[in-house]
């Protein structure tokens, strides 16, 4: 009697068991059964890859957004860095005309814009707007860029100004001289006039000439706006024929300032 040339364990369970009806059944429903799995196990893995690619997007994404914010803040921070430097480097040059080692905190220069109205028309003079920290507010108030006339005594400030606020008309001069300095550029009555000026580096009645000289630019009951360190009004209040308004202390600025505000007696 001799062997089978089949290999044991490749025998069927037919084989093994018969050619019964059970025993085919049996392998039947096995085969079915290890398809199934089969199929189990290739969907399984579908879904493992479709939520890891999904993860990895996100994650790309989230990255993404991450590096922009960081470039972004980087950005921020040097031109920050930048204009700090400049003011430094400017009141070492001329400390009477700059008047202070930094530019305004954004916090007092909205405090600054809040007192200008959008909707009064005519242009916004401001005077010593440095590297435009209250520039920027007054645009965020909703005056529009091309309103605004910006005097500034620095060369560098007024270029750097230009590349910032294209729209808006810089000019070179002295702000101490104001109808002068605007004679060829200011051709109707301003709304306003926001000053960054240190007022209290020149003389009282060098101030009270200015602000003066200022009120004949502007429309009835235009504000003049100005910003100190002091305690006391920068702009001579006796015998001005000014009524004035002072904010509360701007404690988010270095040193903490107050908003002055005088307006004409009507």
């Amino acid at each position: 009697m001799t062997r089978s040339s089949t290999p044991r364990a490749s025998r069927t369970l037919a084989a093994r068991f018969g050619q019964s009806s059970v025993a085919a059944r049996i392998e039947g429903e096995m085969r079915v059964t290890a398809a199934e799995l089969a199929d189990s196990v290739a969907e399984a893995r579908l879904k493992v890859a479709a939520v890891r690619y999904k993860v990895e997007d996100e994650f790309r994404n989230h990255a993404d957004k991450l590096r922009s914010r960081v470039s972004r803040a980087a950005d921020g921070a040097k031109a920050k860095l930048s204009d700090d430097a400049r003011f430094l480097k400017s009141w070492i040059d001329d400390p009477l005309r700059t008047g202070s080692v930094t530019p305004s905190s954004p916090f007092l220069a909205r405090r600054m814009a809040s007192f200008v109205d959008p909707a009064q028309e005519g242009p916004v003079i401001e005077i010593g707007p440095g590297t435009g920290p209250v520039t920027e507010a007054l645009i965020e108030r909703g005056i529009d860029e091309s309103r605004l006339i910006l005097v500034e005594y620095s060369p560098e400030f007024c270029k750097l100004l230009r590349e910032r606020f294209p729209r808006a008309t810089v000019v070179e001069g002295d702000a101490y001289a104001l109808s002068t300095t605007l004679k060829d550029h200011l051709h109707e009555k301003a709304a306003a006039i926001v000053s960054s000026l240190p007022l209290f580096t020149r003389p009282p009645a060098v101030r009270s000439a200015l602000v003066k000289d200022a009120f004949t630019l502007v429309v009835e009951g235009a504000p003049f706006i100005q910003f100190t360190y002091s305690v006391i009004s920068p702009v001579p209040r006796k015998g001005s024929g000014l009524k004035a308004f002072v904010s509360d202390w701007v404690l988010r600025n270095i040193p903490p300032a107050r908003v002055w505000v005088y307006r004409q007696y009507v």
